[in-house]
C-alpha cells in the first residue's frame, strides 16, 4: 500500500475515515513539532539532508531518497501489511484469532508496554541533539539525521496506538512523552540507559550498535503480540531499525580501522598523540554501553514478563521459530545466580525467565559485530582483541546489581571496584580526550582524521556527494 504525502499526517491507517482520531492526532502534532524544534537536532533547520522517506510498507521499493529540508520532513503512521487470519501464537490464547481491539482485561499491561517502548524513541533524539555540530563528515551527519527522523517517526507509531486504542488515558500518555526529557532530574525518561549522555561520536556509534540492538529485540518481541495493531506497527519499525544498527556497527568498524592503520604505520600502541582513539578507550566505551543495555532487559526472573507472555502480549524473539509448545508451563531455562561469592547457573521456570532468554539472544547477536571489528585488527596484524564484558559487569538491575564484577566475571569488593573501575569504564579523562577530537568536518568527501571512510555511499551515491546542504 502506497502512502499519500498530501495528507497533513501521512498514513496508511485510514485516518480520513476516523475524524475523531484525526483531530486528536492533529492536536498533538504541534506539540511534537515544538519538541522537535527545541530538543531535536541542534541548528538543523536550514539544512537540506539526503534522507529516505517511507512511501510504502511493502518489502520491495518501500523507501524514497532525496534531499529534504529538515523542518519539512513528513512524519507519518505506517503499519505493516495485515496477515490474513493471523493468530495468537503463544500463551493461554494460543490459536485464537489475533485481536484488532485491546482486550479489556489486558488494557493496563498493553498500555505500559507501549508507553515504555514509545518513551525510548524521543529520548534517543534528545541524547544526540548536539552531535551534528561535531560531525566527522557529511556522510555521518546525514546518517545521524536519518536515525533522528526515524526515531521521531517511531514515537508517532506508539502515539498513534495510544490515541487510537486507549482513549483519554492514551492521549495523556502521549502528551507525557513530550514532557519527560532525557537526563531531566525532575522528569527523566523511564529507562536509565536513555538518560545517559551521548556527547561524542564514539558514544553515538556505540549507542546505535548496542541500544538500538536492544530496540531490535524489544520490537521483535512486541511484533509477536496477539494485539495485531501493535504487531504490525513494530514489524514496520524493525525495517527502519536495521539502518540504525548498521550505522553503529560500521561506525565503530571505521574507528577501529583508522586506529589500526595508524598503529601499523607508526608501529606503536600509543596513538592518542597521533590524533586517533586508542583501542583500550574503545573497549571502555564498549564495556559501558553494552553493560547498561543488558539492564534494559530487566530482571532474570520476572512476573511481569511471565504475565505478558501468558496473556499473549509480548513473545520471545522469533517466537514462531522456537521448537516448543509456546506455553512454557512445564519448561525450564538456565539463569545466573550469585552463590558463595561465585557466579553459578540454576534452572528456573522458563515462563519467568523470558527476559533472560531475550538477553541471551541479544548477547549472541552483539558478539557478531565484535567479531567483525576483531577481524579488522587481525587483518592489520594487531594482536589486541575487543571483547564483550561478562554479564555480571557494571549491572544495575537483577541478580548482579548488589555486587561488583570485573569484565572477566570475577566478583570483587567495593574497594577493588573503586580502585580499578577507570581501567574498565571511560574516565573523565577518556571522555575529554575523545571530545578533543570532535572537530566538525563539513566539506563533501572529507573525513575526520580519527575515522576511516565508509566502504560505499548511501543508496549507491558517491562518497563525495553533498549529503547535507547548508542554506
Amino acid at each position: 500500500m502506497s502512502i499519500d504525502y498530501s495528507d497533513k499526517i501521512p498514513n496508511n491507517v485510514g485516518l480520513d475515515d476516523n475524524r475523531r482520531l484525526q483531530r486528536a492526532l492533529e492536536k498533538w502534532q504541534p506539540a511534537y513539532l515544538e519538541w522537535w524544534d527545541s530538543l531535536g537536532p541542534a541548528k538543523s533547520t536550514t539544512m537540506d539532508v539526503y534522507l529516505r522517506t517511507a512511501i510504502s510498507v511493502e518489502p520491495g521499493g518501500w523507501a524514497h531518497f532525496d534531499h529534504v529540508r529538515m523542518p519539512d520532513y513528513r512524519w507519518g503512521i505506517f503499519l505493516a501489511p495485515e496477515e490474513k487470519d493471523r493468530r495468537v501464537n503463544f500463551g493461554r490464547h494460543k490459536g485464537e484469532a489475533a485481536w484488532q481491539d485491546v482486550p479489556g482485561e489486558y488494557r493496563s499491561e498493553l498500555k505500559r508496554l507501549i508507553v515504555t517502548q514509545g518513551d525510548t524513541e524521543p529520548a534517543s533524539v534528545e541524547q544526540q541533539r548536539h552531535l551534528g555540530l561535531i560531525c566527522p563528515s557529511l556522510y555521518d551527519l546525514r546518517n545521524l539525521f536519518q536515525v533522528n527522523v526515524e526515531e521521531g517517526r517511531h514515537l508517532w507509531a506508539m502515539v498513534y496506538l495510544l490515541h487510537a486504542h486507549f482513549g483519554r488515558d492514551g492521549r495523556e500518555e502521549a502528551e507525557a512523552m513530550l514532557e519527560r526529557h532525557s537526563g531531566d532530574p525532575d522528569k527523566p525518561r523511564i529507562l536509565q540507559a536513555f538518560n545517559e549522555k551521548t556527547d561524542d561520536w564514539l558514544a553515538f556509534f556505540m549507542f546505535t550498535y548496542f541500544q538500538d540492538r536492544d530496540g531490535k529485540y524489544q520490537l521483535a518481541s512486541l511484533a509477536e503480540s496477539g494485539f495485531d495493531p501493535l504487531s504490525r506497527t513494530c514489524r514496520f519499525m524493525l525495517t527502519e531499525e536495521a539502518h540504525h544498527m548498521f550505522v553503529g556497527e560500521t561506525g565503530i568498524g571505521r574507528i577501529v580501522q583508522r586506529t589500526a592503520e595508524i598503529m601499523a604505520e607508526h608501529k606503536t600502541d600509543d596513538v592518542r598523540p597521533l590524533g586517533v582513539i586508542d583501542l583500550p578507550t574503545i573497549q571502555k566505551y564498549l564495556n559501558f554501553h553494552y553493560s547498561i543495555c543488558l539492564d534494559l532487559f530487566g530482571q532474570e526472573l520476572s512476573t511481569n514478563s511471565a504475565n505478558y507472555f501468558t496473556m499473549g502480549l509480548k513473545g520471545r524473539y522469533q517466537e514462531t521459530r522456537i521448537d516448543d509448545d509456546h506455553l512454557l508451563a512445564d519448561s525450564v531455562y538456565a539463569i545466573p545466580e550469585i552463590r558463595g561469592g561465585d557466579i553459578a547457573s540454576i534452572e528456573a521456570p522458563a515462563l519467568s525467565s523470558v527476559n533472560e532468554r531475550l538477553r541471551a539472544d541479544y548477547i549472541l547477536d552483539s558478539q557478531r559485530g565484535v567479531d567483525r571489528w576483531n577481524a579488522i585488527l587481525e587483518k592489520a596484524g594487531i594482536g589486541y582483541r575487543l571483547t564483550l564484558p561478562h554479564i555480571a559487569f557494571n549491572r544495575g538491575i537483577g541478580v548482579f546489581a548488589p555486587v561488583h564484577a570485573t569484565p572477566d566475571g570475577r566478583i570483587i569488593d567495593d574497594a577493588a571496584w573503586n580502585r580499578d573501575r577507570e581501567q574498565w569504564l571511560p574516565s573523565e579523562g577518556d571522555r575529554a580526550f575523545v571530545a578533543s577530537l570532535m572537530h566538525p568536518v563539513m566539506e563533501a568527501g572529507k573525513m575526520a582524521h580519527w575515522i576511516a571512510p565508509p566502504a560505499k555511499g548511501i543508496n549507491g551515491q558517491p562518497l563525495d556527494m553533498e549529503y547535507v546542504r547548508f542554506n
